[in-house]
Protein backbone atom coordinates (compact mmCIF):
# COMPACT_ATOMS: atom_id res chain seq x y z
CA UNK A 1 0.00 0.00 0.00
CA UNK A 2 1.27 3.46 -0.95
CA UNK A 3 -0.02 6.55 0.82
CA UNK A 4 1.20 9.71 -0.87
CA UNK A 5 0.87 13.29 0.43
CA UNK A 6 -2.54 12.69 2.01
CA UNK A 7 -4.07 15.80 3.57
CA UNK A 8 -7.44 16.22 5.31
CA UNK A 9 -8.80 19.42 6.89
CA UNK A 10 -11.90 19.83 9.04
CA UNK A 11 -12.87 23.52 9.06
CA UNK A 12 -9.62 25.14 10.22
CA UNK A 13 -7.99 22.05 11.70
CA UNK A 14 -5.58 20.01 9.59
CA UNK A 15 -6.20 16.47 10.87
CA UNK A 16 -3.71 14.90 8.44
CA UNK A 17 -0.98 16.93 6.77
CA UNK A 18 0.87 15.69 3.64
CA UNK A 19 1.17 12.17 5.07
CA UNK A 20 3.12 9.57 3.09
CA UNK A 21 3.88 5.95 3.94
CA UNK A 22 4.45 2.61 2.23
CA UNK A 23 3.35 -0.69 3.78
CA UNK A 24 4.78 -3.90 2.37
CA UNK A 25 2.86 -7.16 2.06
CA UNK A 26 3.00 -9.21 5.26
CA UNK A 27 3.94 -6.35 7.58
CA UNK A 28 2.20 -5.59 10.87
CA UNK A 29 2.60 -1.84 11.36
CA UNK A 30 1.72 0.09 14.51
CA UNK A 31 0.38 3.59 13.89
CA UNK A 32 0.98 5.19 17.26
CA UNK A 33 0.23 8.65 18.51
CA UNK A 34 -1.63 10.53 21.24
CA UNK A 35 -5.39 11.13 21.11
CA UNK A 36 -6.16 13.73 18.45
CA UNK A 37 -3.00 12.99 16.45
CA UNK A 38 -4.96 12.07 13.30
CA UNK A 39 -4.83 8.26 13.52
CA UNK A 40 -8.55 7.64 13.01
CA UNK A 41 -8.82 10.18 10.19
CA UNK A 42 -5.89 8.60 8.37
CA UNK A 43 -7.26 5.07 8.80
CA UNK A 44 -10.71 6.14 7.54
CA UNK A 45 -9.08 7.68 4.46
CA UNK A 46 -7.15 4.46 3.83
CA UNK A 47 -10.39 2.50 4.27
CA UNK A 48 -12.06 4.87 1.72
CA UNK A 49 -14.62 6.00 4.30
CA UNK A 50 -13.34 9.60 4.21
CA UNK A 51 -12.13 11.38 1.10
CA UNK A 52 -8.78 13.14 1.32
CA UNK A 53 -8.56 16.79 0.31
CA UNK A 54 -5.40 15.94 -1.60
CA UNK A 55 -3.02 13.03 -2.08
CA UNK A 56 -3.83 9.44 -2.93
CA UNK A 57 -3.84 5.90 -1.57
CA UNK A 58 -3.03 2.97 -3.85
CA UNK A 59 -3.11 -0.77 -3.15
CA UNK A 60 -1.00 -2.99 -5.37
CA UNK A 61 -0.50 0.03 -7.62
CA UNK A 62 -4.23 0.51 -8.21
CA UNK A 63 -6.57 3.29 -6.97
CA UNK A 64 -8.13 2.44 -3.63
CA UNK A 65 -11.67 2.85 -4.98
CA UNK A 66 -11.12 -0.21 -7.20
CA UNK A 67 -9.62 -2.36 -4.43
CA UNK A 68 -12.19 -2.18 -1.61
CA UNK A 69 -12.73 -5.95 -1.66
CA UNK A 70 -9.08 -6.34 -0.56
CA UNK A 71 -9.50 -4.19 2.58
CA UNK A 72 -10.93 -5.19 5.94
CA UNK A 73 -11.77 -2.45 8.45
CA UNK A 74 -12.37 -2.64 12.20
CA UNK A 75 -13.51 0.72 13.63
CA UNK A 76 -12.69 1.70 17.18
CA UNK A 77 -16.30 1.15 18.24
CA UNK A 78 -17.99 -1.47 16.01
CA UNK A 79 -21.68 -0.64 15.67
CA UNK A 80 -24.01 -3.64 15.56
CA UNK A 81 -27.76 -4.13 15.79
CA UNK A 82 -28.25 -5.62 19.25
CA UNK A 83 -31.33 -7.57 18.21
CA UNK A 84 -29.40 -9.52 15.55
CA UNK A 85 -27.54 -12.73 16.26
CA UNK A 86 -23.83 -13.04 15.47
CA UNK A 87 -24.63 -15.06 12.34
CA UNK A 88 -27.30 -12.59 11.18
CA UNK A 89 -24.88 -9.71 11.69
CA UNK A 90 -22.22 -11.32 9.53
CA UNK A 91 -24.81 -12.29 6.90
CA UNK A 92 -26.01 -8.67 6.72
CA UNK A 93 -22.51 -7.19 6.58
CA UNK A 94 -21.26 -9.84 4.18
CA UNK A 95 -24.01 -9.02 1.70
CA UNK A 96 -23.06 -5.34 1.95
CA UNK A 97 -19.51 -6.41 1.03
CA UNK A 98 -20.79 -8.15 -2.10
CA UNK A 99 -20.68 -11.77 -0.95
CA UNK A 100 -23.47 -14.12 -1.99
CA UNK A 101 -25.67 -15.91 0.53
CA UNK A 102 -24.22 -19.20 -0.59
CA UNK A 103 -20.68 -17.95 0.11
CA UNK A 104 -21.73 -16.53 3.47
CA UNK A 105 -23.43 -19.72 4.68
CA UNK A 106 -20.15 -21.50 4.00
CA UNK A 107 -17.84 -18.84 5.44
CA UNK A 108 -19.70 -17.59 8.54
CA UNK A 109 -19.26 -20.75 10.68
CA UNK A 110 -15.56 -20.84 9.81
CA UNK A 111 -14.90 -17.19 10.66
CA UNK A 112 -16.87 -17.39 13.92
CA UNK A 113 -14.80 -20.40 14.89
CA UNK A 114 -11.59 -18.54 14.02
CA UNK A 115 -12.46 -15.62 16.33
CA UNK A 116 -13.63 -17.88 19.15
CA UNK A 117 -17.38 -17.30 18.76
CA UNK A 118 -18.45 -20.65 17.27
CA UNK A 119 -20.77 -21.38 20.19
CA UNK A 120 -22.34 -17.90 19.95
CA UNK A 121 -23.59 -18.12 16.36
CA UNK A 122 -27.25 -17.83 17.40
CA UNK A 123 -26.71 -15.49 20.38
CA UNK A 124 -27.99 -11.90 20.27
CA UNK A 125 -25.21 -9.34 19.93
CA UNK A 126 -26.85 -7.35 22.74
CA UNK A 127 -25.76 -10.06 25.19
CA UNK A 128 -22.08 -9.87 24.16
CA UNK A 129 -19.28 -8.47 26.30
CA UNK A 130 -16.96 -5.78 24.95
CA UNK A 131 -14.33 -8.35 24.01
CA UNK A 132 -16.89 -10.51 22.21
CA UNK A 133 -18.13 -7.52 20.20
CA UNK A 134 -14.57 -6.70 19.17
CA UNK A 135 -14.05 -10.31 18.10
CA UNK A 136 -17.26 -10.11 16.07
CA UNK A 137 -15.94 -6.87 14.58
CA UNK A 138 -12.75 -8.65 13.57
CA UNK A 139 -14.87 -11.44 12.05
CA UNK A 140 -16.74 -8.96 9.83
CA UNK A 141 -13.43 -7.34 8.83
CA UNK A 142 -12.03 -10.74 7.76
CA UNK A 143 -15.20 -12.29 6.34
CA UNK A 144 -14.46 -11.37 2.71
CA UNK A 145 -10.82 -12.55 3.06
CA UNK A 146 -9.06 -9.22 2.54
CA UNK A 147 -5.31 -8.99 1.97
CA UNK A 148 -5.01 -5.81 4.07
CA UNK A 149 -6.69 -5.20 7.44
CA UNK A 150 -7.07 -1.85 9.22
CA UNK A 151 -7.72 -1.83 12.97
CA UNK A 152 -8.47 1.43 14.74
CA UNK A 153 -7.74 1.28 18.49
CA UNK A 154 -9.11 -2.29 18.72
CA UNK A 155 -8.44 -2.82 22.44
CA UNK A 156 -8.46 0.66 24.02
CA UNK A 157 -12.01 0.34 25.41
CA UNK A 158 -11.72 -3.23 26.69
CA UNK A 159 -11.20 -4.66 30.14
CA UNK A 160 -8.01 -6.73 30.71
CA UNK A 161 -9.67 -10.04 29.78
CA UNK A 162 -11.21 -8.69 26.58
CA UNK A 163 -7.96 -6.94 25.71
CA UNK A 164 -5.99 -10.18 26.03
CA UNK A 165 -8.52 -12.09 23.91
CA UNK A 166 -8.31 -9.56 21.08
CA UNK A 167 -4.52 -9.20 21.20
CA UNK A 168 -4.12 -12.97 20.94
CA UNK A 169 -6.46 -12.96 17.96
CA UNK A 170 -4.51 -10.18 16.20
CA UNK A 171 -1.32 -12.19 16.74
CA UNK A 172 -2.93 -15.02 14.76
CA UNK A 173 -4.31 -12.74 12.02
CA UNK A 174 -0.99 -11.08 11.27
CA UNK A 175 0.56 -14.43 10.35
CA UNK A 176 -1.17 -14.39 6.96
CA UNK A 177 -2.56 -10.85 6.54
CA UNK A 178 -1.01 -7.38 6.25
CA UNK A 179 -2.15 -5.31 9.25
CA UNK A 180 -2.16 -1.59 10.12
CA UNK A 181 -2.97 -1.27 13.81
CA UNK A 182 -3.56 2.14 15.39
CA UNK A 183 -3.21 2.68 19.12
CA UNK A 184 -2.07 5.04 21.84
CA UNK A 185 -1.39 2.10 24.18
CA UNK A 186 2.32 1.49 23.74
CA UNK A 187 2.46 -1.95 25.35
CA UNK A 188 -0.03 -3.25 22.78
CA UNK A 189 1.98 -1.87 19.86
CA UNK A 190 5.18 -3.33 21.30
CA UNK A 191 3.58 -6.76 21.63
CA UNK A 192 1.93 -6.91 18.21
CA UNK A 193 3.97 -4.86 15.75
CA UNK A 194 7.43 -5.11 14.21
CA UNK A 195 7.35 -1.60 12.76
CA UNK A 196 6.21 1.66 14.36
CA UNK A 197 5.03 4.81 12.63
CA UNK A 198 4.56 7.73 15.02
CA UNK A 199 2.03 10.43 14.10
CA UNK A 200 1.68 13.80 15.81
CA UNK A 201 -0.61 16.67 14.77
CA UNK A 202 -1.37 14.84 11.54
CA UNK A 203 2.26 14.48 10.50
CA UNK A 204 4.58 11.47 10.46
CA UNK A 205 7.48 12.12 12.82
CA UNK A 206 9.07 8.67 13.04
CA UNK A 207 9.03 5.46 10.97
CA UNK A 208 11.26 2.67 12.20
CA UNK A 209 11.47 -0.95 13.28
CA UNK A 210 10.82 -2.04 16.84
CA UNK A 211 14.54 -2.73 17.37
CA UNK A 212 15.50 0.60 15.81
CA UNK A 213 13.09 2.47 18.07
CA UNK A 214 14.25 0.70 21.22
CA UNK A 215 17.91 1.33 20.44
CA UNK A 216 17.54 5.08 19.97
CA UNK A 217 20.29 6.84 21.90
CA UNK A 218 20.78 3.78 24.08
CA UNK A 219 24.57 3.87 23.84
CA UNK A 220 25.12 7.50 24.81
CA UNK A 221 22.75 8.10 27.70
CA UNK A 222 22.89 7.58 31.43
CA UNK A 223 19.74 6.00 32.84
CA UNK A 224 19.03 7.09 36.38
CA UNK A 225 16.22 6.29 38.81
CA UNK A 226 15.75 8.04 42.16
CA UNK A 227 13.30 7.80 45.03
CA UNK A 228 10.12 9.85 45.08
CA UNK A 229 10.14 13.38 46.46
CA UNK A 230 13.53 14.22 44.95
CA UNK A 231 12.42 16.00 41.77
CA UNK A 232 14.63 19.03 42.49
CA UNK A 233 17.58 16.80 41.56
CA UNK A 234 16.57 16.81 37.90
CA UNK A 235 16.59 20.62 37.82
CA UNK A 236 20.03 20.56 39.42
CA UNK A 237 21.31 18.09 36.80
CA UNK A 238 20.06 20.30 33.97
CA UNK A 239 22.31 23.12 35.22
CA UNK A 240 25.51 21.05 35.26
CA UNK A 241 27.95 22.36 32.61
CA UNK A 242 28.76 18.92 31.15
CA UNK A 243 25.10 17.86 30.76
CA UNK A 244 23.62 18.31 27.28
CA UNK A 245 20.06 17.36 28.08
CA UNK A 246 17.75 15.54 30.47
CA UNK A 247 14.57 13.61 29.63
CA UNK A 248 12.52 13.06 32.78
CA UNK A 249 9.88 10.34 33.15
CA UNK A 250 8.63 10.68 36.74
CA UNK A 251 11.37 9.38 39.01
CA UNK A 252 13.42 8.12 36.04
CA UNK A 253 15.47 10.10 33.54
CA UNK A 254 17.82 9.81 30.61
CA UNK A 255 20.81 12.13 30.99
CA UNK A 256 23.01 13.09 28.02
CA UNK A 257 26.54 14.30 28.74
CA UNK A 258 29.47 15.63 26.69
CA UNK A 259 31.89 12.74 27.24
CA UNK A 260 30.27 9.60 28.58
CA UNK A 261 33.42 8.00 30.07
CA UNK A 262 34.48 11.02 32.12
CA UNK A 263 31.15 12.65 32.81
CA UNK A 264 29.43 9.52 34.18
CA UNK A 265 31.83 9.58 37.15
CA UNK A 266 31.35 13.31 37.67
CA UNK A 267 27.58 12.88 37.65
CA UNK A 268 27.65 9.93 40.06
CA UNK A 269 29.92 11.89 42.41
CA UNK A 270 27.51 14.82 42.27
CA UNK A 271 24.57 12.52 43.02
CA UNK A 272 26.30 10.97 46.05
CA UNK A 273 26.72 14.43 47.56
CA UNK A 274 23.11 15.43 46.85
CA UNK A 275 20.38 14.37 49.35
CA UNK A 276 18.65 11.86 47.05
CA UNK A 277 17.85 8.16 47.14
CA UNK A 278 19.66 6.60 44.14
CA UNK A 279 17.76 3.52 42.94
CA UNK A 280 19.57 2.92 39.67
CA UNK A 281 22.51 4.41 37.77
CA UNK A 282 23.24 2.78 34.42
CA UNK A 283 25.30 3.78 31.41
CA UNK A 284 23.96 2.90 27.95
CA UNK A 285 20.66 1.47 29.10
CA UNK A 286 17.81 1.20 26.62
CA UNK A 287 14.70 3.38 26.83
CA UNK A 288 11.30 1.76 27.03
CA UNK A 289 8.84 2.22 24.16
CA UNK A 290 6.79 4.51 26.41
CA UNK A 291 9.77 6.75 27.19
CA UNK A 292 10.67 7.05 23.52
CA UNK A 293 7.04 7.77 22.60
CA UNK A 294 6.76 10.53 25.20
CA UNK A 295 10.02 12.02 24.01
CA UNK A 296 8.70 12.12 20.44
CA UNK A 297 5.19 13.47 21.00
CA UNK A 298 5.27 15.58 24.17
CA UNK A 299 6.26 19.21 23.77
CA UNK A 300 8.69 20.20 26.51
Amino acid sequence: MEITDVTKTFKTKKAVNRYSMTIEKGECVGLIGPNGAGKTTLIQIIADILEADQGEVRLDGKPLSTMKREIGYLPQYPNFYHWMTAAETLLFMGELSGLTRQELKREIPDILSRVGLASEEDSKVGTFSGGMKQRLGIAQALLHKPSFVLMDEPVSALDPIGRREVLNLIQEIKEDTTVLFSTHILNDAEEICERFVVIKSGEKIEDTSKIGLLNRNGDVAIQMTIGTGNSSWWEHVKQLPYVQGVKVFGNKAQIYVNQIENDKNRLLGEALQYPIDIRNFEVGGIETIEEIFLDLVVDV
